[in-house]
């Protein structure tokens, strides 16, 4: 019997020292993962945080693009409404129904680029010398009809 009681203590002595280094390691390993994982947080909570001011940047600058927009928007409507754009619309309609025909007609681009050759050396002399004066006093007429009458109406 008391050699139970001596094997019975020395496997219990055997099985304290077994439980005593497991217990150790566990609570090193516990704290090892306690360190990380409060290292974790912090590393999660800075980039919430760089990621909150990022967005609210991002849907500060939202706002500030969509109200700039709509300014734009406003004052474009509000130059195509001012006096002398209809003419330049008109115009610009005019340059393209002459760029058509310069394309499609053989024979009148070469009249069209002579003639308007022409006009852009009488207007050019127009800045120079006496009969620059000539044409501020007395306006030169045309027989070309620039603008519709109905655009004039709608003005």
């Amino acid at each position: 019997m008391e050699q139970i009681l001596i094997g019975l203590g020395i496997g219990l002595v055997i099985a304290l020292i077994v439980y005593i280094w497991q217990a150790t390691g566990k609570r090193d390993v516990e704290k090892k993962s306690k360190t990380e994982i409060a290292r974790l947080k912090g590393l999660l909570a800075d980039r919430m945080d760089l990621e909150s001011e990022g967005l609210n940047k991002l849907k500060k600058e939202v706002e500030d693009l969509k109200s700039a927009n709509e300014n734009l928007r406003i004052t474009n409507a509000q130059l195509s409404q001012k006096p002398g754009r209809a003419e330049v619309q008109r115009l610009q309609v005019y340059q393209q129904a002459i760029d058509r025909l310069v394309i499609n007609s053989p024979g009148f681009g070469a009249a069209w680029q002579s003639a308007l050759k022409e006009s852009e050396e009488e207007f050019a002399k127009t800045y120079t010398g006496t009969q620059a004066f000539w044409k501020k006093v007395l306006p030169g007429k045309t027989n070309a009809k620039l603008i519709d009458s109905n655009v004039v109406d709608e003005q």
